[in-house]
């Protein structure tokens, strides 16, 4: 039977799961984004943080999912380090989104989405994606997602709108200044991260009106700019997977409620569904 290395990788982390008959093996590195990293360093992180984990054991197949691997280029970029890696495997890739629908929808028609560090969806039809709302990052886009909501909670604060129970609630969680938060952003690498690293304000402090405002505003940016622009959503069940999503999976059934709309699966990462699909 073949050995089976599955990877599911958005731009904070990469889960992977070797499969070999019954047994399978988790594995967590650093994510692999090809919009951020290049063919050589992504080569290294597989060399030092999962190559010694997987103790000699040498895939057959690879099938990686991965975040930015919808252009040519960023599949060879990807495809490239794979296989230095590992030269005799035989390597398949795709995006994230792709990985999501399967692993929500398995073969079955559905409407897929993703709400984490960043945030995409898709109509897909039990085989593949056949419509797919842009996703325009983080700058232009990603409304939902990790990225938007922790840009929210920076703005709230920096801005003074929070009230000053949140604001000490804030500073004590952060202990940061403007002018941390501004180099971050605009001068270091890999800023939708840290943006992404705020949104656990939100987590942490529910059921302040301020608080819950700003997932729902974030949300149904998200609900009115992807899910509504989907004619299948009126039909079929609307599916999450994601940190975000899983973590606020009450806002959004209430959502789905409230715009008349069948909630399907919400799942926190697409693995166990993806390992389904590929056995």
């Amino acid at each position: 039977m073949a050995i089976k290395l599955i990877a599911d990788s958005g731009s904070t982390k990469a889960e992977w799961c070797l499969v070999d008959g019954k047994k399978k093996k988790t594995i967590y590195t650093q994510g692999l984004s090809p919009y951020f990293l290049t063919s050589d360093q992504i080569q290294t992180i597989i060399e030092q943080e999962l190559k010694p984990k997987m103790k000699q054991v040498a895939p057959d197949e690879i099938f990686f999912y991965g975040t930015g691997c919808s252009s040519p280029d960023n599949i060879k970029l990807v495809k490239k380090a794979l296989q230095k890696v590992f030269p005799k495997a035989k390597i398949a890739i795709d995006h994230d989104l792709m990985g999501a629908a399967k692993a929500l929808c398995g073969t079955e028609k559905g409407i897929a989405c993703i709400l984490g560090t960043g945030s995409n969806s898709c109509f897909y039809n039990g085989k593949k994606i056949v419509k797919n709302s842009p996703g325009l990052g983080y700058v232009l886009g990603d409304e939902g997602s990790g990225a938007y909501l922790g840009k929210k909670v920076i703005q709230y604060f920096l801005y003074n709108t929070f009230d000053e129970d949140l604001m000490d609630r804030f500073t004590a969680r952060f202990n940061t200044s403007s002018y941390e938060i501004l180099e971050a952003v605009y001068k270091k690498p890999l800023p939708n991260r840290y943006l992404a690293s705020y949104a656990i304000f939100l987590a942490e402090n529910r059921g302040h009106y301020m608080i819950e405002n700003i997932i729902e505003d974030g949300f149904n940016d998200f609900f009115f700019n992807h899910i509504y622009k989907y004619r299948e959503s009126w039909t079929l069940p609307i599916n999450f997977i994601g940190s975000v999503a899983y973590g606020f999976k009450d806002v959004l059934k209430d959502m789905c409620n409230s715009y008349e709309l069948q909630l399907g699966k919400v799942l926190k990462k697409p693995m166990d569904g993806l390992v389904k699909y590929h056995s």
